[in-house]
């Protein structure tokens, strides 16, 4: 499964990213929490699944999902992936962000991810990288994640 997802920045003073809360000078709009690596990972579960996208399950214009923490979101749709006997062999996922410098958070972001969905952390990577000041992303404007994920039926 492959999921994608960005978010732009918008005033606050902290992001989160795996349900790390990540001090900073601006925080990510969104619906929910705006936890962008957190959605690539459900989009890439519901994609690998055949089920949609994130947006069939959580629509941004649904009040009950209005600052949603999407861990929980996360563990939901293990829950329901779950009842079809899956399981995640492993997940590789990039961060794409000009600031703030996203490399001291990344173990506890895989240990959070570990948690959520049941795997070991050794199979669970993230990379961050810039966006080598291309572009909205290059200029700062917001972050974004892709994800790729194998899982396993049966």
């Amino acid at each position: 499964g492959t999921g994608f997802d960005v978010h732009a920045f918008k005033p606050g003073n902290k992001i989160y990213l795996c349900g790390v809360e990540i001090p900073f000078d601006r925080s990510l709009a969104g619906h929910s929490d705006a936890d962008v690596l957190i959605h690539a990972i459900i989009d890439a579960l519901i994609g690998a699944m055949a089920l949609g996208d994130i947006g069939k399950f959580y629509p941004d214009n649904d009040p009950n999902y209005k600052n949603a923490n999407s861990r929980k979101l996360l563990r939901n749709v293990m829950q329901i992936i779950n009842k079809d006997n899956i399981k995640i062999l492993n997940i590789d996922s990039t961060i794409i962000a000009e600031e703030p410098k996203l490399a001291p958070y990344t173990e506890i972001m895989r240990e959070n991810i570990s948690l959520d969905i049941g795997i070991e952390k050794s199979f669970i990577n993230i990379k961050c990288k810039t966006h080598e000041k291309i572009g909205s992303l290059g200029k700062g404007e917001g972050i974004a994640a892709l994800v790729n994920l194998l899982i396993k039926t049966g």
